[in-house]
């Protein structure tokens, strides 16, 4: 079957028009729309063409997507009109027709589609690193900009710190330090000794969170540690690689017993951001803040130029050598990342 073209943005437009205004048209018994028999619900599962939806009760519907919507993604609350009877035997039993504005959004650059959204109405993402695959600050550093951009405070998370023994557990405490002074939250933790497991299901009560990080870096496992429920599929590490495999293949919220939700979605190897400014991407390093816009020059790259203030401050130790230098390796990666010369993630 041929794949359907996608509507253009004004033919998008026209047909959400037409349809808000059936859904004004209450008691019309011709509008199959009427805002009367529409539910409420939060999206739980997203796969392919359809998403699952909870509804108030706990019930839980699988659903058509108006083509109108630009975007469904878990988290959204959303209105769907129910199916019927014989819907739900074949396993889809609605369809979402609108869904509601996002209080947060969290996002990536695809390939293909430009900045695409993964998740919504979160309170905090949670950045799992560990050190097998190799632990990358500068990973830790994209995903800290993406927090700064769009607003959600994050936890960063040393998993497997089983592995380590005392001279490297010394070493990356002393390494991870670096982010703890600028304010953020660390914690080590570990699936088989049980280390830290108390304190991040405190970090995750009454919350909407998400975890984000490299593939083999144990996501699924602290999700199977927190949710025993979730019956994640656990992935080995890859022997030629070191890079784990892909064992998440679709964004799913999951309830967890102490209140909160947990938004699990497919891992990526590397977070991109080359759909933000290079403006942003200063801006998201919070110790930066104070000196912008005090460099003598002001198109000031932060490299060898003259009254530049934050390679001042960096040479005078007041910001850190190793976060200055991963902003720069951020910036010089950017151009490359992007749709022209990039890979799909």
């Amino acid at each position: 079957m041929a794949k359907k073209p996608k509507l253009t943005h004004r033919q998008r437009r026209q047909v959400a028009a037409n349809r808000n205004k059936r859904l004004r048209q209450k008691g019309d018994a011709d509008s199959p729309l009427d805002e009367a028999s529409l539910i409420s619900g939060k999206v739980i599962g997203r796969f392919g063409k359809h998403a699952d939806v909870e509804d108030q009760s706990g019930t839980v519907s699988r659903c058509h997507i108006r083509r109108t919507i630009n975007s469904v993604v878990c988290g959204d609350n959303v209105l769907f009109s129910p199916g019927e009877d014989a819907e739900r035997d074949r396993g889809v039993s609605g369809v979402i027709e609108l869904v509601k504005d996002r209080q947060s959004e969290l996002t990536r650059p695809d390939f293909y589609d430009g900045v695409k959204p993964i998740a919504a109405n979160i309170d905090q993402i949670i950045i799992v690193s560990s050190v097998k695959p190799a632990l990358s600050l500068n990973i830790i550093d994209r995903y800290l900009v993406a927090c700064e951009d769009i607003g959600i405070r994050p936890l960063i998370v040393l998993n497997k710190a089983e592995m380590l023994d005392v001279d490297e557990r010394q070493s990356t405490e002393q390494a991870l330090a670096i982010y703890q002074e600028l304010g953020y939250q660390v914690l080590f933790t570990s699936c088989k000794t049980g280390e830290g497991l108390e304190q991040l299901n405190a970090y995750l009560n009454d919350n909407v969170s998400i975890f984000v990080g490299q593939s083999g870096v144990g996501k699924s496992s602290l999700v199977n540690q927190v949710l025993p429920d979730a019956d994640e599929q656990v992935g080995d590490i890859s022997d030629n690689s070191g890079l784990g495999q892909h064992t998440t293949t679709a964004a799913k919220l999951l309830h967890l017993p102490q209140g909160g939700d947990l938004i699990d979605s497919p891992g990526v190897r590397e977070f991109s951001l080359w759909h933000l400014p290079s403006e942003r991407i200063t801006w998201g390093f919070i110790e930066f803040r104070d000196y912008l816009g005090g460099c003598k020059f002001r198109d000031c790259k932060h490299l060898d130029d003259p009254g530049c203030l934050l390679r001042d401050a960096m040479e005078k130790g007041e910001i850190s050598a190793v976060r200055f230098a991963s902003y720069h390796k951020i910036l010089s990666t950017m151009e490359d990342q992007r749709p022209s010369r990039s890979q799909p993630f």
